[in-house]
């Protein structure tokens, strides 16, 4: 029988191979950035993004294909330009990871302005526990750690093939929450955490075939859905509070965005529900379209409908 310290030397010591030694060494490099002022790490994110534009073909693909589909109203040349932003907004996003992982709380706090917290509370004071409903936004990593600032959140996570990224995205959330993550198919541990009263951040927007999925509405064409955030309510109790961090656009920080709890909510339309969630998301898009994850494929595997070819 192994003993668990032996498989956990192990699994660390494997994270150390050759092959991981170029992760290893952007990390060092993300480190050193995260020395900087704030602007300078904007800026060396907006360059990464447009550095990486032109090599990432496949994504620039989906997200053109995605900015068409969602902003038919634009022309040609002011849906390249926000997928050009959204390129540097997507570079930002890795440099915030480092600012997430080892920037101390007070170099944080001057670049946070936050709206609606009293919800939040509101909702935690129920004893039931709150999903905070989000989406995935480019600002996804840092914002986890922005909120918990103000109150403790549970984070989400999907397991990753890259083991030593896998490790540090997992233990990076657990380190700057509430120490436990949840691995995102871990249904009965959601459960488990709502019941004891926890805030779990939540982002059912990105498209899965399952059971409990269904094509639902997300700017106007289908998109498969998860049904899961009224399951999840219903089963729980819990409170529904969405929550969403934009990164201003002047570059002074981030605004932490958090409404009022849903009414009504589940209804007895697990439809209806999920086609609230995806419009409750839509409008925060439409707030700040370019840090929206556009290169994620939101509209495959609908049944007889294949905009990505």
């Amino acid at each position: 029988m192994h003993s668990p310290i032996k498989n956990t030397f192990r699994q660390r010591t494997r994270l150390f191979t050759p092959r991981y030694w170029p992760l290893w060494l952007a990390l060092g490099l993300l480190w050193l950035i995260t020395r900087l002022p704030y602007r300078a790490q904007l800026w060396i994110g907006r360059r990464l993004g447009d550095f990486a534009m032109p090599l990432l073909k496949s994504r620039r693909r989906v997200a053109g294909i995605n900015l068409k589909l969602c902003f038919p109203e634009k022309g040609p040349e002011e849906r390249h330009r926000l997928l050009r932003k959204h390129f540097r907004s997507m570079g930002i996003g890795i440099i915030e990871m480092g600012l997430c992982w080892w920037l101390p709380e007070r170099r944080l706090k001057p670049l946070i302005n936050i709206q609606g917290l009293e919800h939040l509370e509101q909702a935690r004071a129920g004893g039931n526990g709150v999903i905070l409903l989000s989406g995935h936004f480019t600002t996804l990593e840092l914002g986890a750690r922005l909120i918990n600032m103000h109150v403790p959140i549970t984070a989400m996570y999907r397991r990753n093939s890259n083991e030593l990224l896998d490790h540090l995205i997992r233990t990076g959330r657990e380190r700057h929450t509430d120490g436990r993550a949840i691995a995102r198919d871990d249904v009965r541990g959601f459960i488990r955490a709502l019941k004891a009263g926890r805030v779990i951040w939540y982002a059912p927007d990105q498209s899965s075939l399952t059971r409990f999925s269904e094509p639902t509405p997300f700017f106007g064409h289908p998109a498969q859905t998860p049904r899961a955030t009224g399951r999840l309510a219903r089963m729980s109790g819990a409170a529904v509070v969405p929550f969403f961090a934009l990164r201003r656009p002047d570059g002074s920080g981030y605004d932490l965005r958090v409404s009022p709890p849903l009414e009504c909510f589940p209804s007895d339309d697990p439809a209806h529900d999920a086609a609230r969630v995806n419009a409750i998301i839509e409008d925060a898009v439409r707030l700040a379209p370019e840090q929206y994850l556009w290169v994620h494929k939101r509209f495959k595997k609908v049944p007889g409908w294949a905009p990505y070819g």
